[in-house]
């Protein structure tokens, strides 16, 4: 077990409008453990799948959602899923190749918990014959005594195999605590526990998991269980070497309190020509037909950015809802003149202005300081010469006269101005108190 294959390898013949093959042209399958049987089993009855989520963080983020994705299509398909957020394997932390991870008390781990578990709900159904259930592995394993783990489940891990894990030999050097090295037994373990007690045929996760995925199939194996099948998803990458889900203001989160439903609209609207239209074929649930339109017009016209609109917008409203989506689009086009800005909520203006550059003021002070102080020219000589020129804007409108003033009633919500330098460059002004 653990041999890399892939299940393109198989030799059945291609279904063109079986799950397999969609997932296949999408790009989505990297890794199996045994491609005709996966094959089999994708295309089959409905079987029972899980994929599991560790509180690290009070919230999932876009490089999670592959994975929230993944498990939307296959119950669209089909399947049942089964949601875990490790309870338990949250606790220890899957070894990363840099240094140990700092661990968070179990408090915080089980508010952690409950939160991803609130995420994690709308992207699937809790109704009808493949109903998805969220599960736990602290169920199972906070009840396990030392000497039940070690003797029922240490005793099927050969330490050979262990330390040929990548992750692992990259840590032989600087040191990995047995707390770590130990995470891959657990992580099996919920297979087989997942198996015994649901019936669980199917486990799939990120590349880097193949390791860890691949013990847990041989572990069942090793306890007399399965068959079981397992693959893995390709990470998600960006052409130009910087890391994916990261932002110029950092993590792209799914909660809308750490990343606004603006921000993250604006994330995928930003997605580089050469990324969009994989980007589409692993996130987006449209056609084949629908997903080759978009790349045939983003290969002719880029400059439109049709991709990334669907993108964005379909992502926007999967995660955050067709209100804030609506709210994003609205705030995109406002901002450069080509909507109503008054017609924006408080949350999204600001959230808007916050990515540009929200400065804050105790009084305002004429046009041509508000320009200087917001970043948009160097100096007040420069501002009033763009305002000369007549590329000065306040809330959209253009400004006449080099020493204008604005007044609260000018003020948006009561609090903020939209500032604008020629067609492309904004900034956000809010007045504090």
């Amino acid at each position: 077990m653990g041999e890399n294959r892939s299940v393109t390898d198989s030799n059945l013949p291609p279904g063109r409008d079986s799950l397999t093959e969609d997932l296949l042209w999408r790009g989505l399958i990297q890794d199996s453990t045994g491609p005709d049987e996966l094959r089999a089993l994708l295309d089959g009855p409905s079987a029972t799948f899980y994929v599991g989520f560790d509180p690290t963080a009070p919230s999932l983020h876009v490089g999670n959602l592959m994975q929230v994705v993944m498990a939307r299509r296959l119950q669209l398909a089909g399947h049942r899923p089964l949601l875990l957020v490790g309870g338990a394997t949250g606790q220890i932390g899957d070894p990363k190749e840099s240094a140990e991870r700092t661990l968070n008390s179990p408090e915080v781990i089980a508010g952690w918990v409950q939160r991803i578990r609130d995420q994690l709900s709308p992207f699937v159904t809790y109704t009808g014959d493949n109903a998805a259930e969220l599960v736990n592995n602290l169920e199972w394993t906070g009840e396990m005594s030392v000497v039940e783990f070690l003797r029922d489940v240490g005793k099927h891990f050969p330490v050979n195999k262990m330390l040929a894990r990548e992750v692992v030999r990259a840590r032989l050097e600087s040191g990995i605590s047995f707390t770590e090295f130990s995470y891959q037994l657990l992580q099996a373990n919920d297979f087989f526990e997942l198996h015994r007690r649901h019936g669980c045929q199917l486990q799939f996760g990120g590349s880097d998991q193949w390791g860890n995925i691949t013990a847990g199939v041989d572990y069942v194996r090793r306890r007399g269980a399965g068959p079981v099948q397992a693959f893995t998803t390709p990470l998600v990458t960006k052409s130009d070497g910087t890391k994916f889900g990261k932002s110029e203001t950092g993590a792209v989160w799914l909660d809308p309190e750490m990343t606004s439903p603006y921000a993250f609209y604006q994330f995928w609207l930003n997605a580089d020509d050469r990324d969009v239209t994989r980007y589409l074929r692993y996130f987006s649930f449209r056609s084949r037909s629908e997903l080759e339109e978009l790349e045939k017009a983003t290969a002719e016209r880029p400059q439109a950015r049709a991709a990334q609109r669907a993108l964005a917008e379909e992502l926007t409203s999967l995660v955050h809802g067709e209100r804030e989506t609506t709210q994003a689009v609205a705030a995109s086009q406002a901002l450069f003149g080509r909507g109503a800005l008054d017609e924006l909520s408080p949350e999204t203006l600001r959230a808007a202005l916050a990515e540009a550059g929200l400065v804050p003021v105790d009084e305002l002070p004429d046009v041509a300081g508000l320009l200087k102080e917001s970043g948009l020219v160097p100096s007040m000589k420069e501002a009033r010469r763009v305002i000369a020129e007549g590329g000065a804007y306040v809330n959209n409108t253009r400004v006449a006269e080099v020493d204008a003033t604005v007044t609260a009633a000018d003020l948006l919500h009561g609090r903020y101005l939209v500032l604008r330098r020629g067609k492309r460059s904004f900034a956000g002004v809010e007045l504090r108190g």
